[in-house]
């Protein structure tokens, strides 16, 4: 069995073993090196497993420290996506870009032209990462009147992931939310990128 094999098998075995009610949320698993002992493996391979297992959100800790199991995460519901975050934020990220095709469809702008560009990390209550939102706009910054939503799944790329504590192609919502202005021109896109299992989407509005 390959290594990569083995420290999967032993992440699924745990993850099996807290279903199963062996480690309650909040308990403390044995050191690498007593699982290491128990599965008959080098404690690097352990070491991978939890890792792994972090990545997924079984477990929590931090590294040279030890690990136990997390808390489910809180399922919030989405009502507004246009609404202030009432959590704390980190901007990650202000670049600048030129316009894909679906960007210049998206802005109603050409191909290539220079964009503003700007990852958010927003954080739940707890602190973790509870979704990103990237936004995209030409020149200044612009107030909206409106704006519109187009809700979907995809898999998470490898930075999104690693912002969210997920594994890589894991799923997510991908809400696109283009901010509009007085006469309902698009002047901002933007893609929020929400983990499913710690979100339910229910958007509502008035005519």
């Amino acid at each position: 069995m390959s290594a990569d094999a083995r420290y999967r098998r032993i992440a699924a075995d745990i993850h099996a073993r807290i279903q199963a009610g062996e480690w309650m949320p909040g308990d403390p698993l044995p050191s690498r090196a007593a699982m290491a002992v128990e599965y008959r493996v080098h404690e690097q391979t352990v070491r991978l497993a939890y890792v792994l297992l972090r990545q997924t959100g079984i477990l929590e800790g931090e590294r040279r420290r030890g690990v136990y199991v997390a808390h489910p995460p809180a399922m919030r519901t989405l009502t507004d996506p246009d609404a202030p975050w009432p959590y704390g934020a980190e901007t990650t990220d202000t670049t600048s870009c030129r316009a894909s095709d679906e960007l210049a469809a998206r802005l109603l702008v050409p191909a290539g032209v220079l964009l503003r560009r700007e990852v958010v990390e927003r954080m739940d209550p707890g602190g973790r990462s509870a979704m990103l939102v990237t936004s995209w706009w030409r020149g200044s910054r612009q107030a909206h009147a409106a704006y519109v939503v187009e809700v979907g799944v995809r898999p998470v790329t490898e930075e999104e992931a690693t912002s969210l504590g997920l594994l890589v192609d894991s799923l997510a919502y991908r809400l696109v939310r283009t901010r509009l202005d007085d006469r309902g021109r698009p002047v901002e896109t933007a893609d929020l990128v929400l983990p499913m299992d710690r979100w339910l989407i229910r958007l509502s509005g008035t005519t």
